[in-house]
């Protein structure tokens, strides 16, 4: 994760582009005031302000976004440890050590995990960064020098799958203090934690006031309120067989978020077959059951966690898991291009 901020005034034909680009692009036609800020979650994030807000205000709302995100980005980095803050690079370098006290908002964080887990039996798993870690190396060595592109080898999958249990991370809560039992095991929260910091971004900004206003967080949209008219906003969701073409579908969105995960996002190729990076945790490879998911739901935290957990169970069992959650609408696009979707999600359909 990169850590160097820069800011940037978009001007609104820009904000225009992208402005509702978290499952996709933007059918919007209302012109925003946005600002830009690179550095978090290795992404491109944004703050559109729909609601007229001076400019000062907007500069105001933007910079508590970023604190909160940068914050979150520093607890969260599996990459690099920061001066006097212990995250969850130092809690995987001392795995297999003593506990670690660490700051409550990790703490929350991970008991939550812990708890998405649960409700989602194991497909939503912060353990898993031993496998993901295989497939992260082979995904940056095939970027390097894709003649040498190679997928891990069974062995090293099968022996890093030994190290997945989510009992690995013992948490205190009393205490403060987190520790990974296996000194081989790894936490990796890339489904979850930018989810969860966009949420809490979003929280912040209700909590201020700040009305008609809409976060994309790198793909994660937050969409807080609705148009200044009281109206929903709209957007489309990639066609996954054609990303950059068409829209598979048009939403109308309002005071909710929206999570995308797809297998057109980040992959590689070997001997002409693509491997994506969303990895099934009972066949360590890349689930083959969709082309891309998403989830529109009020918690961009949940919303995240569950675009990768359902995009790892079959329709049927994810299909079942949404129906015994409230709030919680869903897209399936599957490999043959078929769609399904939830009644809830059909409802907000354009």
């Amino acid at each position: 994760m990169k850590t160097t901020k820069s800011w940037i005034c978009l001007c609104c034909v820009l904000g225009l582009l992208v402005s509702l680009a978290g499952c996709s692009g933007s059918t919007e036609k209302t012109e925003p005031m946005g600002k830009a800020f690179f550095s978090y979650f290795d992404t491109v994030s944004y703050v559109y302000s729909y609601a007229g807000d001076s400019e000062e205000r907007l500069n105001a709302c933007a910079e508590e976004v970023s604190h909160i995100l940068e914050e979150y980005h520093q607890l969260f980095d599996i990459y690099h440890e920061y001066s006097g803050i212990t995250n969850l690079c130092t809690i995987n370098r001392m795995a297999g050590g003593e506990p670690l006290q660490v700051d409550e908002k990790l703490v929350d964080f991970l008991l939550y995990a812990k708890e998405l887990h649960r409700q989602t039996d194991g497909e939503m798993n912060v353990m898993m960064g031993s496998v993901l870690r295989l497939w992260h190396d082979c995904r940056e060595q095939a970027a390097e020098n894709p003649q040498s592109a190679a997928i891990p080898t069974e062995a090293a999958l099968s022996e890093a799958g030994k190290h997945t249990d989510i009992s690995l991370l013992e948490i205190d809560e009393e205490k403060g203090t987190v520790r990974i039992a296996d000194p081989q095991a790894s936490i990796d929260v890339g489904a979850l934690g930018k989810g969860y910091a966009t949420q809490k971004a979003a929280e912040h900004l209700r909590q201020i006031g700040a009305e008609s206003y809409v976060l994309n967080i790198g793909g994660n949209l937050s969409v807080i309120g609705t148009k200044p008219d009281g109206s929903s906003w709209n957007t489309g969701i990639r066609d996954p067989h054609n990303p950059d073409g068409e829209y598979a579908l048009n939403l109308k969105l309002q005071d909710t978020s929206c999570v995308t995960s797809g297998t057109y996002e980040r992959y590689f190729t070997v001997d002409g077959v693509r491997y994506h990076h969303i990895i099934d945790k009972d066949t360590l490879m890349p689930a083959g059951y969709f082309s891309s998911l998403t989830v529109v739901t009020k918690d961009s935290a949940l919303a995240d966690a569950l675009s990768t957990a359902l995009f790892c169970m079959s329709y049927e069992e994810g299909s079942a898991l949404v129906k015994s959650m409230d709030g919680v609408d869903v897209l399936w696009i599957f490999p043959d291009g078929t769609m399904k979707m939830t009644p809830g999600l059909e409802s907000l359909t354009i």
